[in-house]
Order: structure tokens, then sequence, then C-alpha cells
């Protein structure tokens, strides 16, 4: 007699099955890990535009905290920014908190930098470079 008897089979369908859940498994987890590695690098770019924001600004930021909500790559996010003192008098540390507007209290990202005060009105940047051309600088 020729052929797969029933036990045969069925031992073999169950060894396809167990390798079609390992191959279900690797690509659900994939799919979980790209969603987290796309939220957590919108998160840094807003955290990133913050710190930026505050560290171009005319003004020095406030000590102390807040919060605000922006809407990013059409997701509404939260984030929040905590100033504080440095032991340095003319620093400041700024901590920027992000994380989805719907859930608030949960930090996709975080990003820290140190800002200096803004430069005095009417002060003019140094040249670094001579101007080409010979002619007259202003």
């Amino acid at each position: 007699m020729r052929g797969f008897t029933l036990v045969e089979a069925l031992v073999a369908l169950f060894i396809v099955s167990l390798g079609m859940m390992a191959v279900n498994t690797q690509i659900n987890q994939y799919a979980v890990t790209a969603v987290y590695i796309e939220q957590k690098t919108l998160a840094s770019w807003i955290a990133t535009n913050v710190l930026t924001e505050l560290s171009v600004a005319s003004d020095w930021p406030e000590l102390g905290d807040y919060d605000e909500e922006v809407e990013f790559a059409g997701r509404l996010w939260f984030y929040r920014v905590e100033v504080e003192e440095t032991e340095v008098p003319n620093l400041r540390r700024i901590d920027v908190f992000v994380g989805h507007a719907d859930n608030p209290e949960r930090t996709l990202h975080t990003v820290s930098g140190l800002v200096e005060p803004p430069p005095p009105r009417g002060f003019l940047p140094l040249r670094w470079l001579p101007e080409s051309g010979g002619g007259a600088r202003g």
C-alpha cells in the first residue's frame, strides 16, 4: 500500500501548524515593534522641536512646569516641559516629556537640554569668516 496513513498526515499537519504559529508570532512582533519605533520617533521629533524653540526664543524660559497639546503627523500629542535652575547662573535645564494626548501619564520619549539666556536686543553676532570681494564691511 502506498501513501500516507491518517496518523502520518496528522503529524505532518501538526508540524506545519507549529511552523505557521511561529511565523505568525514573528510577524505580530514585527508589527508591534514597527508601531513602537514610529511612535518613539515622532515623540522624539516633537521633544527636540520644543527644546529648539525654547533655546532660540527671544525670552528666557520661565522656571517651572507647563504642558500643552500639539497635533503632529495627523495625531494629537501631549508634552510637558520642566524648566529648572542649575548650579551655573546662566544655564537652565529643560526636560521635555512627550506622550499621546489620550494617555498623558505614559511618556514615550524624554529630551533634556541646557539653555542659556538669549542675547541682548540689538546684539549683532560676530563675523567669523571674512567677506569675499574686497568690498567694505557692513
